[in-house]
């Protein structure tokens, strides 16, 4: 029986990253020996079991044949017959095929190393072709180490495509794609996940939406990069420079979806299409099975991002209005993550990337200021429910109001 260090934790260290979990493998042992030695199974298809004091996961050596169409469609053959490297073989990409052994030394039968050190995704072999879900692994590691400087082999990529070609991606059901689609949202540029899912065909048949806004033209006067498709992914930079928050980043991304279905006709102007963008959101959540908080906040930002843009230009009453309808009072950790969403939305576009968007500290003050009212005793005492929300709102649209006069005069 022999034990491995596998994965992420043997690549992460090699890259001088820090390990958040780690993973290993078990050469020669049994189910048996496993339970014997006081390891808990908890493996669905395959053994995994996990360590008596340290709790983490060690599986079995094993080996993977795919005899149906889609991600599941493999048949598993474990036991202690199996190699290292037959197991190491299965994996998607070299860089996640390198094992460590317990005094430091490295298994690295497919030139993981080297591949780190040129900066290159490359498929362990051909039968990458076989599990989907791997295309979306591709693009998700792409979006982790982009900023290191990795990119695609050219043969991966021309895997990639080869599997849109052939339809394989179509076997991806709905949550495993969110799934891959959400950590992408958490990495350092989310963008590269979408660019490479465009590169190989997949983005059209997964993300049909945002497929959609490439080649479609916006006013140049507002946006110099021209492309809707260009601009979303530059918001979507912006917004992971702005948040840590995936919710924010996936609001970011599609809250312009309305204009890939604008008539080409009313090109490069785009009236209304926020509230197609809200159906489109709707549509892309129910189909992937999209949590709600991330759909509702995309929906907000969707709705009403023209008015936080023009919010120094309206009227108290138009403010308190967009309060309300956007919840603000009730859910504010949600409507500042709003705000960042629409600041996004303001610097990605060419050469607007560093101005200020004054528009969300005024916002988020008008917001506090309105919040901080109260009915006073007296008319909770006299007035019935109708009375006492009129007095409310008089009181915030005051406040408001004040708020603005400040913020003309310079002084807050």
């Amino acid at each position: 029986m022999q034990v491995y260090l596998v994965g992420g934790a043997v690549r992460d260290g090699l890259l001088a990253r820090s390990v958040k979990e780690r993973d290993w493998v078990v050469i020669g042992a049994t189910r048996e020996q496993m339970l014997r030695l006081g390891y808990r199974e908890v493996g669905r298809d395959f053994p995994v079991f996990l360590h008596p004091q340290t709790h983490e996961e060690y599986a079995l050596a094993r080996l993977e044949r795919k005899v149906a169409p889609g991600y599941r469609g493999f048949e598993v053959r474990f036991g202690p017959e199996v190699t290292l490297e037959e197991d190491l073989g299965r994996r998607d990409l070299t860089i996640n095929a390198i094992a460590q052994a317990d005094d430091g030394a490295l298994v690295d039968p497919f030139g993981g190393r080297a591949d780190l050190e040129a900066r290159i995704l490359r498929h362990v072999s051909e039968s990458f072709v076989e599990d989907p879900v791997r295309v979306l692994r591709v693009a998700r590691f792409s979006a982790r180490f982009a900023p290191l400087g990795f990119r695609i082999a050219p043969e991966t990529l021309a895997l990639m495509r080869a599997m849109v070609e052939a339809h394989e991606i179509d076997a991806l059901v709905p949550e495993r794609v969110w799934q891959e689609t959400e950590k992408a949202l958490r990495e350092p540029d989310p963008s590269a996940y979408f660019e490479v899912l465009r590169s190989c065909g997949a983005l059209q048949p997964i993300f049909p939406e945002i497929d959609a806004l490439f080649g479609v033209p916006q006013p140049a006067e507002w946006h110099p990069e021209i492309d809707t498709g260009v601009h979303s992914l530059m918001v979507l930079t912006q917004a992971a420079s702005l948040s840590p928050l995936a919710t924010v980043r996936f609001a970011a991304l599609v809250h312009d979806l309305g204009k890939g279905n604008t008539p080409p006709a009313e090109w490069p102007r785009h009236l209304g299409h926020e509230q197609r963008s809200v159906a489109l959101i709707e549509a892309l959540a129910a189909r992937l099975r999209v949590p709600s908080e991330f759909r509702d906040l995309a929906v907000i930002v969707a709705r009403f991002h023209g008015i936080v843009h023009r919010a120094e230009e309206l009227r108290p009453a138009t403010i308190l209005e967009f309060f309300e309808q956007a919840d603000a009072f009730r859910r504010p950790q949600r409507f500042a993550e709003a705000l960042l969403a629409c600041e996004a939305d303001s610097r990605g576009r060419t050469g607007f990337e560093s101005r200020p968007y004054p528009q969300r500290a005024y916002l988020s003050a008008a917001r506090d200021a309105a919040a901080r009212l109260k009915p006073a005793p007296e008319i909770l005492a006299a007035g019935n429910g109708a009375q006492i929300a009129e007095h409310l709102r008089r009181d915030r649209l005051a406040a408001i109001a004040q708020l603005r006069a400040n913020s003309a005069r310079g002084d807050g």
